[in-house]
């Protein structure tokens, strides 16, 4: 089910909240870091902020555009849809964890998750 944009808006708006906090209790607690040091916090909090805004903007593709149902590899049947289901996903930004449109194959006792 898609969500509202304001309520999207406003749960990645609070990610970043908490992330600039972080970082900001980080440099408080830290004293005199190294210019290595505050690149190596900068950039932990950069990756796991970017996985989050890249998991809703997965997760809002997903439910505005449904894939259509895929074609078995194996027998060529069309596999049916299961539903919303948790995957992992390696990403530029790292593994991210993404609901996504589940499809199995009663034939073939298989199932996947559609490429994007």
């Amino acid at each position: 089910m898609r969500r509202m944009p304001e309520q999207v808006e406003a749960e990645l708006l609070a990610e970043a909240e908490v992330t600039i906090e972080e970082l900001l209790t980080w440099e408080r607690q830290a004293g005199r870091p190294t210019l290595t040091e505050m690149e190596d916090k900068v950039l932990e909090l950069r990756q796991r902020l970017g996985q989050r805004l890249l998991e809703a903007v997965i997760a809002d593709q997903e439910a505005r555009q449904p894939a259509m149902a895929p074609a078995c590899g194996q027998c060529g049947e069309v596999l049916r849809y299961k539903g919303q289901k948790g995957t992992h996903i390696e990403s530029r930004l790292g593994g991210i964890e993404v609901q996504r449109g589940y499809y199995y194959c009663a034939r073939c006792e298989s199932g996947l998750f559609p490429p994007d």
